[in-house]
Formats: structure tokens, sequence, C-alpha cells
């Protein structure tokens, strides 16, 4: 995923309602968010010049800024009209959008009542997340784990809630694997870095309920996608002992995708026929191939 660094880029970002040449957008030092982490923000992408699931993830960026405590200045359509101008603007037609609101600088320290509220959003190009994904992806455990949901505000998509994932992730890539694992608070299979994760056994879905963690748009896609297919979706508590009895694994996210998962530590497993059709059906469904009501 190394490239042009997002800093030193052609184009523009649309930035509280205009557009900022890409080099130029810059917030100050002493802006509250990059010192409390309390940006929210959407991961998207746009297939053939449309933006999957754009108005979930609208009014998703609206919903996290309310349990953050502030209000966008922007209303759910104003979001969107952006996302739609910024797409155009760059001229592609397959990308990745990133809308993130933030407080701003006018107050510095943990009250920040005053500070205004910003927004941007970003659109660039982006190819896999996981190279050659149909293989499936080597994942390892993590340290970190996801905190109870009285300890952190984990149904809302903030920067905060990132930074263990950063490190876990940072981990894992430096002993040789793509992604990690994390459990919960309880000690129960939660989600990957930043993708949602689903299990295989005779023939019916397994996945973690996200009662501490984010319940992702791809994840709800991908059991829409399955029922579709007459396929049994059951969530649940899956504990750490259980990965053993699994026969398929993959992971779900904007990013990702539906990306399969051939390893976590000790077990294995062999993306197979539902890995795959769930893949295919994605990929058809957001490239306008196949019609789902979700």
């Amino acid at each position: 995923m190394a490239g042009t660094a997002y800093d030193d880029r052609d184009g523009y970002i649309w930035m509280d309602g205009e557009f900022v040449p890409w080099r130029d957008t810059k917030v100050h030092i002493l802006t509250h968010a990059l010192h409390y982490g309390g940006a929210v923000f959407e991961g998207e992408r746009a297939y053939n010049g449309k933006i999957f699931r754009s108005l979930d993830h609208s009014n998703r960026l609206h919903r996290s800024a309310e349990i953050l405590g502030y209000e966008i200045p922007f209303s759910v359509e104003q979001v969107e009209e952006a996302k739609r101008e910024t797409l155009a603007k760059s001229g592609l037609e397959s990308a990745y959008v990133r809308a993130v609101a933030w407080r701003g600088s006018e107050m510095m320290g943990v009250s920040a009542q005053k500070n205004s509220i910003h927004l941007a959003v970003a659109v660039w190009h982006w190819g896999d997340y996981f190279e050659d994904k149909m293989k499936g992806i080597r994942m390892t455990h993590a340290e970190w784990r996801r905190p109870a949901p009285d300890t952190a505000p984990c149904h809302a998509k903030a920067s905060g809630l990132y930074m263990i994932c950063t490190m876990s992730k940072h981990a894992a890539e430096r002993d040789g694997y793509a992604d990690a694992l994390m459990l919960d608070y309880r000690g129960q299979v939660a989600e990957a870095t930043g993708a949602n994760i689903f299990f295989v056994r005779d023939g019916a879905l397994h996945t973690p309920t996200p009662d501490c963690f984010l319940n992702g748009l791809t994840r709800q896609t991908a059991i829409k996608l399955a029922k579709e297919r007459q396929i049994e979706v059951i969530e649940r508590a899956i504990m750490p002992d259980e990965l053993a009895t699994f026969s398929e694994c993959f992971i779900t996210g904007s990013a990702a995708e539906i990306t399969p998962v051939c390893e976590i530590g000790a077990h294995t497993y062999k993306p197979g026929q539902i890995s795959e059709g769930l893949v295919n059906d994605y990929t058809a469904l957001v490239n306008g191939k196949m019609e789902v009501a979700l």
C-alpha cells in the first residue's frame, strides 16, 4: 500500500464547503481532534462512478458525531452532495472516498465546548486492500482487546478507537502477517483490526455479535447476501477455542470488501464455496450487476 504520499498529490479536497487544492488542505497543529482523538469518519468505495451505500455512510457519520457530542454543520444531504461532487471532480470511476469531521482549534484541553466543527471529503484511487485476496490472508492474534461498551463509544466510527487497531496491525505486519484477530474485553472473538469477521461451519455462517464493536455496513451486506443464498447466519458469542472447528473464514469491510482468510495463528482455513460465492455476489452487487434490497 506504499506509494505517493497522501499529502503530496494532485487534485482537490472538499473542505468546509469549498474545493481546496489537495496540497493546501491543512489544519492547525493545535486542532483538538489531533490531540484527543475526537474525529469521526467514513471509509467508502465508489464503483463505476457510484458510491456504494453512500446514504448509509453519511447517516452513520452524523450518528458518530452525535455520539461524540457534536453536530456536523452540514446536513446528510449536503454530505451526500459533497461526496458526489468530489468524486466527479476527481475524474475517477472506481475510488475510495473518505469523509471526516473533527473539532477545531479554538480551545485546547479536554474540554472543547466552543470549538468549531469541520468537515472534509477526499477521493483517491485505491485497489484491493489485500493482494491476491482469494488465496486468503494470514492473520495472527492481537495483544489488544476491544473495550467494553461502557468504557468507549464503540458504536461510533471515531478516530480514537483505532489506536489499538493500528498498534495491532503494525505488530502483525512486523511478524509477516496481513492482519490480526482481536478479542473483546470478555475474551470473546471480536473482529480484525479494520474489518468484521465470519466463520463457516457445516454450511452455516457464524459471526460475533457486534455489541462492543462497529456493526459494519459491509458486514450487514454480507449477511444479506448469505441469506439470499439460503445460508444460515448465526450471530453469537464465539470463543477462541472454537477457531479450530471452522472450515472457512473471511473478513468484511469497505476497504477489504469480502476477503477470505487462510490462517489465524495455528489454525488454517481453505477459502471454499461459501466464501467464493459471497465474494462473487458482492462484486456483482457493487458493480450494479445484481440487485438486493439492503
